[in-house]
């Protein structure tokens, strides 16, 4: 899976975020519509707009604030917030 589009984990296997990472797959992924709603949407500017999709700002993941607007605007199961600590 691609560091670039943001699907699952970065190709090194190391985690850039310490307490959040992102998941994105599917249409929201690859859909450059779809990409510049999530850019729009995230208070934190976690989402990149690319021509060939959404790019995960690494670095930003630990800006999430858990608002959930990404998984909103998103479609079903495309955009996952992952907690990588215990509550």
């Amino acid at each position: 899976m691609s560091e670039s589009t943001g699907d699952r984990r970065p190709a090194s296997g190391e985690l850039d975020g310490t307490f959040i990472d992102v998941e994105v797959s599917g249409d929201a992924a690859t859909d450059p519509e779809i990409a510049r709603k999530l850019e729009e949407v995230c208070p934190v500017d976690i989402f990149k707009a690319t021509e060939s999709g959404t790019e995960v700002v690494r670095e930003n993941l630990d800006e999430c604030v858990l608002c959930d607007l990404c998984v909103q605007a998103a479609p079903p199961g495309t955009v996952r917030v992952v907690k990588l600590y215990e509550s």
